[in-house]
């Protein structure tokens, strides 16, 4: 009987490894709920991971764990958009937990604990680099384009970093996801004008739908036809602005939000 019960447990092991790489192996991307901030985790199928801001605090490390087995402690990819609490927080609890192969951020220079942290944890990263419109990360036929900032900004002291933010687009499977920090209506009106003919499918709204971004303009260039609104249930900020949901309407645009939604997965 022992090895009959060996037997079936080394089988269903097995079973339950299969299954798991059933789940694992789809190409996605997962908009996770950390509460009032960003993060998003991308996976191709052939285990390709990057991660794209921590939110605030260590959820994120509870985020992660839904989306990896436990014995996978390693990322391809963090990419920082900009240094503000609710982007930076989280990541710094990842890199004491995982091992990173490269960093992409955009050098913003912010007085602040947590800044502090970050830089002290870079030093244990192999390749470390800034980012700038025109760069281009490439992997298993997908493309993350850096359309902003449009300057190299290393260095540069700031009190307020959401312009800075790391805008991209993400394109190669069967939607194009156009992601964008936290950035305001100033830089989405320029992104606009830069790039007319910028389109993508599914656009991650800035700024956790702020009343000060998701201009019409933007929106008439981008022309999605899915917004994902990355924000805390009963935040103190009124987010999303009901302006902006309505705007959303009017354009025939779907919403999901975090807050309501939990962790949102799309399939790329």
């Amino acid at each position: 009987m022992k090895k009959i019960a060996y037997g079936m447990l080394a089988f269903l092991s097995l079973l339950a490894f299969e299954l798991w790489g059933e789940v694992m192996s789809r190409d996605k991307i997962v908009f996770f709920d950390v509460g009032q901030g960003d993060s998003i985790f991308i996976e191709s199928s052939s285990g390709h991971q990057i991660l794209i801001d921590g939110g605030p605090g260590s959820q994120v490390l509870q985020n992660l764990s839904r989306q990896l087995p436990f014995w996978d402690r390693s990322l391809d990819l963090i990419i920082l958009t900009h240094p503000d609490y609710d982007h930076i927080s989280g990541l710094i609890d990842v890199l004491k937990r995982y091992k990173v192969d490269s960093v992409l951020w955009n050098g913003v220079v912010r007085e602040t604990a947590e800044w502090d942290a970050w830089d002290e944890e870079l030093n244990g990263v192999e390749r470390v680099a800034i980012a700038e419109a025109g760069q281009r990360v490439a992997w298993d036929g997908f493309s993350l384009e850096i359309l902003h900032p449009f300057e190299i900004r290393e260095g540069e002291v700031m009190t307020q970093s959401n312009d800075s933010s790391i805008v991209a687009l993400l394109t190669g499977g069967k939607r194009s996801i156009l992601l964008t920090g936290d950035i305001s209506g100033t830089v989405e009106r320029d992104i606009a004008l830069a790039y007319p003919d910028l389109r993508a499918d599914i656009l991650k709204v800035a700024h956790h739908g702020s009343a000060f971004s998701s201009t019409p303009i933007f929106l008439r260039t981008v022309l999605p036809f899915l917004a994902v609104i990355e924000v805390g249930e009963g935040n103190s900020y009124g987010h999303p602005a009901p302006p902006v949901l309505a705007l959303f309407a009017q354009y025939g645009i779907q919403v999901l939000r975090t807050d309501e939604e939990g962790d949102i997965s799309l399939a790329l």
